[in-house]
């Protein structure tokens, strides 16, 4: 299975910073997931600091194959309790998964997470303990395996207590208000992506607050398990023109989606699989080349150009545009493991000196595009050289 995972969040009205904080890894050749979502006390940069230093030294511990029990118990003997309000500095929720199903989660303060499986929360059993140095404050240690379609919420107290004190709510919206919310939700949007479902989540809480002013930080975490969705991108010819047709029929004969980027490569998968190449307009959004269509190819552009757009688009984290390099970041973004085949036959055109400076050869544009899709978006990306 894959592991579809994202966070969305919503700063507490008023405030510059985000005081819950998330983070996430893969590990152990991309079969391990990782994260913790923190809940620093109060709001702000001081929350920050906090549920920041909470989230990356637990995720650290866990990666270094401390395990989760143990990994918990030392960050909550580390962390005081504030002597006004006597309750920690930071909560968290912390997972240890992989792509077999096997998933350890543990809690300490934050709302326990819902497991949706067929439309369904599942309850779950799970193992109190505490730490010997504060022996009152209680973690919960959860242990089971997950199955294809299942999803993991995970979400801070700003989405459970999402206006407390209306008429409507006034007790909040509270986990049970979340689960109802899930399904139905999932009801009419069953593949939705946990980037999507996780921004829903969020702006829902956020329509019950008054005025809709988030009265707290509010977090949602979202893990997909399910199979994956691949993609494959050939770009430039291969550097021998002899392997042609063997390169266009592996294309070809690509299961899952399938995109070209530039001119001279889509001539060639053309010629080779007997396949017309049909202009779908002459503008487009912006100042890229338009895009065209080929029969069993989901997507055609223009190649350096538009591989050096996206790239920058999906470094900004700008997700929105509609030009070429726009829908091909919704490609990349819609897949789960991505497949480049990547030509070294040289293209004299982009050593041009009348062209923009920053336009990159496109073997060093691929590999800014995959350290971003790791990174920031948590892709699977493999690059062919061809």
């Amino acid at each position: 299975m894959f592991i579809d995972i994202d966070c969305a969040q919503i700063k507490k009205h008023g405030q510059n910073a985000f005081g819950d904080y998330f983070v996430s890894k893969r590990t152990d050749n991309q079969e391990r997931v990782l994260a913790v979502l923190s809940d620093g006390l109060g709001s702000g940069i001081k929350a920050n600091i906090l549920s920041c230093m909470t989230s990356t030294m637990l995720l650290r511990f866990i990666e270094e194959d401390i395990p989760i029990q143990k990994a918990a118990s030392i960050i909550m003997d580390s962390l005081p309790v504030c002597q006004i309000r006597k309750i920690s500095y930071a909560t968290f929720s912390a997972i240890d998964c992989r792509n077999d199903g096997s998933v350890w989660v543990v809690e300490e303060g934050n709302p326990s997470f819902v497991l949706m499986r067929n439309n369904s929360d599942i309850p779950l059993e799970y193992t109190e303990f505490s730490s010997p140095k504060f022996p009152d404050r209680q973690l919960k240690l959860y242990q089971f395996k997950a199955q294809d379609g299942d999803r993991i919420v995970f979400c801070s107290d700003g989405v459970s207590q999402a206006g407390i004190g209306t008429p409507e709510y006034p007790l909040g919206f509270q986990r049970k208000g979340l689960i109802e919310f899930l399904k139905s939700y999932l009801n009419t949007n069953s593949n939705v992506s946990s980037t999507k479902l996780a921004g829903d989540v969020i702006q829902k809480a956020l329509t019950i607050e008054p005025k809709q002013h988030a009265g707290d930080d509010i977090s949602c975490a979202v893990l997909y398990f399910r199979k994956p969705r691949k993609a494959l991108i050939f770009t430039g010819p291969p550097y021998n023109r002899v392997k042609d047709r063997e390169y266009c029929l592996s294309f070809g004969f690509f299961s899952g989606k399938k995109a070209i980027c530039g001119g001279t490569t889509a001539n060639m998968i053309s010629r080779e699989l007997k396949r017309e190449i049909i202009n779908v307009t002459h503008k487009t959004s912006g100042d890229l080349p338009p895009i065209a269509k080929m029969n069993g190819v989901d997507l055609v552009t223009e190649g350096i150009l538009t591989l050096t757009r996206a790239s920058e688009y999906l470094e900004r984290e700008e997700l929105k545009h509609r030009d070429a390099a726009g829908l091909l970041v919704d490609f990349l973004l819609s897949s789960d493991i991505i497949e480049f085949m990547v030509g070294a036959m040289l293209n004299q055109a982009h050593y041009d000196p009348s062209l923009p400076i920053e336009i990159e050869v496109r073997r060093t544009i691929i590999k800014k595009i995959k350290n971003t899709l790791e990174n920031k978006y948590f892709k699977q990306v493999i690059i062919h050289y061809i």
